[in-house]
């Protein structure tokens, strides 16, 4: 996944895990934003590989995901 940021001239990935990831396991989840793709990786696994999406699929899932809460 970093080939796909640095291809781009961008610094490397800057992971930020999600605020309801506990060390206690469960749901953990980082993502990572470049201009063009949305990285997203297990945080307890992070060697295997993520997944990457574009900016309009991440807008569309984020919007899924906060219906789903409400």
């Amino acid at each position: 996944m970093k080939a796909e940021c640095i291809s781009r001239g961008e610094p490397r990935l800057f992971w930020i895990k999600s605020s309801y990831s506990s060390e206690e396991g469960g749901e953990c989840v980082e993502v990572a934003a470049c201009p063009h793709r949305i990285h997203v990786r297990d945080s307890k696994d992070t060697a295997r590989p993520g997944l990457a999406v574009g900016p309009d699929t991440w807008d569309l899932f984020v919007v899924y995901a906060v219906d789903q809460i409400n």
